[in-house]
């Protein structure tokens, strides 16, 4: 082999790839802003013609991917520190931050305008407010600078499913805040959870987590009194437009599940947990993931099963 072709074979393994780019995208966090506003647009109580649903959901999908890459340009700092982000795009060389910059702001754009040339303005608008609440509001400022950041930064998570509604409807009413309030609520112990077995990776960051700022103990407090708050809401929604016997049932055994698996974890203490690698904490965490999961799923079956005499109370 010529050393001109070992020449281009090295700079080609050392060029961005577009899994690299999509990485910037954040595509695991994506899929869930994609299900949440799916299933706040199919609950919604109007038919959406399925061309313009699909779109809605592409652009919504692509706002959220926007947000992912805008937070890693401006996270590359602690990404490089953080044991769980060091092998993202910046920080592994494959992608510059300006590169990651260029895409965010560029796709961010392009989200806003077409969805609400796809849908509706005001949904357009929503979707824009969102992009900013999360890379504004909680990447830029709570994250670095308060314990509460995921509990009030949580919200920028938990607006695809209004703007899902917004998209069919052009408007809001409370069912799609309750599908904010269960994401909103749900986040915190979420995530909490998952800062007991990364505690260090916040320490060396510098990350206020609350495991950092309050210790561990306080943080297993937390988590079981957002779990409690969590369950009379996630029960409470079986009573509403979007709930039914489908999704009561399924909030009723979640719930039960997720208090139980929260009092083991209060119960639990550090030398306990050292030992067996946080084997409650991580088992808690997967929970979680289930558990908005099986929720969102919940309402969609009702909402899908509602134009035949099936879902919900009626």
């Amino acid at each position: 082999m010529s050393d001109a072709s070992i020449n281009a074979s090295t700079i080609r393994e050392d060029e961005a790839q577009f899994g690299d780019y999509f990485a910037l995208l954040k595509p695991r966090v994506m899929s869930l802003v994609v299900f949440t506003a799916l299933v706040g647009l199919v609950a919604a109580p109007v038919s959406v013609n399925p061309v313009i649903a699909f779109c809605a959901i592409l652009f919504i999908a692509i706002g959220g991917g926007a947000s992912g890459a805008l937070n890693m340009w401006w996270d590359a700092d602690i990404d490089r520190v953080m044991k769980r982000t060091k092998g993202r795009p910046i920080p592994a060389g494959k992608v510059t931050e300006g590169e990651a910059l260029s895409l965010g702001i560029a796709l961010s754009g392009l989200a806003v305008i077409m969805l609400a040339l796809a849908a509706n303005v005001f949904a357009g608008l929503f979707l824009a407010f969102t992009i900013f609440f999360y890379v504004v509001i909680y990447t830029m400022w709570l994250k670095r600078s308060t314990p509460h950041n995921i509990v009030i930064g949580g919200a920028a998570g938990a607006f695809p499913p209004v703007i899902g509604w917004i998209a069919a409807t052009g408007s809001m009413t409370l069912e799609p805040w309750l599908m904010f309030a269960l994401t909103f609520m749900w986040t915190p112990p979420h995530f909490w959870a998952l800062a007991l077995f990364m505690r260090s990776d916040y320490d060396d960051a510098g990350v206020p987590m609350l495991t950092v700022t309050h210790g561990r103990r306080a943080t297993r407090v937390h988590i079981l009194v957002y779990t409690v708050l969590l369950a009379i809401l996630a029960v409470g929604t079986a009573f509403s437009g979007i709930g039914g016997p489908i999704y009561l049932a399924v909030a009723l055994v979640m719930n039960a599940l997720f208090l139980l698996g929260a009092l083991k974890i209060l119960r639990r203490n550090e030398d306990d947990s050292e030992v067996d690698d946080f084997k409650a904490e991580r088992s808690f965490f997967k929970l979680s993931l289930l558990y908005l999961f099986l929720h969102f799923g919940a309402i969609l079956v009702e909402a899908v099963l509602k134009p035949y005499g099936l879902g919900g109370w009626s």
